[in-house]
């Protein structure tokens, strides 16, 4: 925080600890066959910095736990740990409830000596000092991102009068409230064109998009002859890699080693959808290679042979994110075996999510001699198009298919080269397929265009809220009014409720010690303070 920016006169810094009546933690998770059901606040029940209690949990809760961990209106509730830098550390408002409504030990609470200053500092915690903030002083351990009731306290909050917070309150909501309508149009435009491309990607693979184009082209070569001929070069492809094999080991071919091959089929056709004349039922195996990456390791600290690699992170849904490739040691004879080529089909081979497991993008050689972490499995087509493959591969039917057979493990989905290879796909003919693409392109390439207008307003949305914010606490958002009643005193109310409690100490009446006085001088300071030579000085 910059407590040196320039400010209107009569605005104070604050520390939020100053603030702040008390923060407190939340209870752990635990059951218990006593006391009374509560309904217990979660991280799932924040959606978008906003309180959702239409599914709560209720946990069993004694009184003296109700009484301390019950949330009230105007209450500040503080993200304390989560997984994802950007919602540790992030203000929530919290509305009465006609339930009592406690909280979990991921929260912080903040209760404020004057609670109307909760809506004002909620909105203050949104500003990208407040995020600058927080990503400072936030702790990372074992993937969860921490941020302390310390830390918190520290945090240097502009206090301007109260009137004046309740003018910027009701500035913000009312532009928030004209700009949040124009997201959630655009928000509807993009669902709209997600279920499009669906529809599309679905027409495209059962053959309806190209029906016209079947019947003008009833001579067209089947698949079936395509198949054959790519199952004849795999066999191909196996007998040259195992004879390279014997002679980097000086040996000869023993007798009858080509009935080793393993000839792939496609498991289940009898179960699986028809499909147009012309079409067959394949599996993965029978089209392409299929092959793993490489694993992370100390010993592939890139040195000496180090080569771009790519990860999970790089392959989105259809599209590929270059803008932080790392790099890996290879070792020797690797590079040949591990190297993309362009057409590679990547899949992502585990993830948290149901819906993101599987999703796949075309590799088109953006990086030369550019390898792949294990947790990419790379598909290589003996003959085809890899885009027909990748369109099927991110249709309703391709990612369904996927999602149904991978499995679970402590809420992680993941698919293996076997699972992969075994997934059936619709094989057109090779010329229906380039017909396919065409359509595709022709119509995907406009929602393209309209999804990165979209993105583009939406992106231009968040720069305009921030906009907002900086005015806000900057004092530029609301007129000033002479007649408000000064910060000062309401610091000073806020001086005296933080003054010690009486209470009977070794059977006497007297006070609580007061702390030893902090090196600097009152926490509640001018804003900014002149120091003499016209610049703010800290606090």
């Amino acid at each position: 925080m910059n407590e040196n920016q320039s400010q209107p006169a009569g605005w104070f810094w604050a520390t939020f600890g100053t603030l702040a009546e008390n923060t407190t933690n939340g209870f752990g998770k635990r059951r218990s066959e006593t006391g009374s059901p509560c309904i217990v606040l979660r991280l799932a029940d924040i959606i978008e910095g906003r309180v959702y209690l239409d599914g709560p949990r209720r946990i069993n809760c004694s009184t003296n736990e109700i009484e301390r961990y019950r949330l009230k209106p105007d209450d500040l509730l503080v993200i304390r740990v989560n997984g994802s830098p950007d919602l540790v550390g992030r203000f929530i408002s919290f509305a009465e409830n006609p339930e009592p409504v406690l909280f979990c030990d991921h929260f912080i609470r903040v209760r404020f000596h004057l609670p109307e200053m909760a809506r004002f500092i909620r909105y203050f915690g949104d500003t990208r000092n407040v995020r600058r903030f927080i990503e400072e002083h936030k702790v990372c351990s074992a993937g969860q991102n921490t941020v302390s009731q310390g830390v918190l306290e520290k945090l240097l909050v502009p206090v301007p009068p109260l009137n004046e917070q309740r003018r910027i309150v009701a500035k913000i909501e009312e532009l928030f409230s004209d700009l949040d309508s124009g997201v959630v149009a655009l928000e509807r435009v993009r669902a709209n064109l997600r279920r499009y491309r669906a529809a599309v990607l679905k027409a495209a693979v059962e053959g309806k998009l190209t029906e016209d184009w079947r019947a003008q082209h009833a001579d067209t070569e089947p698949s079936s002859v395509l198949l054959e001929r790519i199952l004849t070069e795999r066999r191909r492809q196996w007998e040259q890699a195992q004879l390279a094999k014997f002679a980097q080991a000086g040996k000869q071919p023993p007798k009858g080693w080509q009935e080793k091959y393993g000839e792939p089929t496609c498991l289940g056709i009898d179960d699986l959808p028809e499909l147009p004349i012309g079409w067959t039922w394949v599996s993965v195996s029978q089209l392409a290679e299929i092959q793993g990456g490489i694993q992370k390791q100390p010993s592939r600290k890139p040195l000496k042979n180090k080569y771009p690699f790519l990860r999970v992170a790089n392959v989105l849904r259809g599209r590929l994110d270059l803008s932080e490739v790392h790099d890996i040691e290879l070792f020797a004879g690797e590079s040949e075996r591990l190297r993309l080529q362009a057409g590679d089909l990547l899949v992502v081979e585990g993830n948290g999510s149901r819906t993101e497991i599987g999703r796949s993008a075309l590799w088109g050689g953006e990086i030369p001699d550019c390898v792949h972490q294990n947790h990419i499995i790379r598909v290589r087509l003996y003959d085809g198009l890899p885009k027909y493959l990748n369109a099927y591969w991110n249709s309703p039917d391709g990612t369904a298919r996927i999602s149904d057979v991978a499995a679970s493990t402590s809420g992680l989905y993941t698919l293996s080269v076997g699972k992969v290879g075994a997934l059936p796909v619709p094989l057109p003919p090779k010329a229906e397929q380039e017909q396919i693409v065409a359509e595709l392109e022709c119509r995907l390439s406009i929602v393209d265009e309209i999804e990165a207008q979209v993105e583009a307003n939406l992106k231009r949305a968040g720069r305009l809220r921030q906009g907002i914010l900086k005015r806000a606490f900057e004092g530029r958002l609301v007129p000033q009014d002479p007649t408000d009643e000064p910060a000062e005193k309401l610091l000073e109310r806020i001086r005296q409720q933080r003054q010690p409690a009486t209470k009977m100490y070794n059977g006497r009446l007297g006070t609580r010690r007061a702390r030893r006085p902090r090196r600097t001088s009152d926490p509640l300071l001018p804003f900014p303070r002149d120091d003499g030579n016209g610049q703010g000085g800290k606090p």
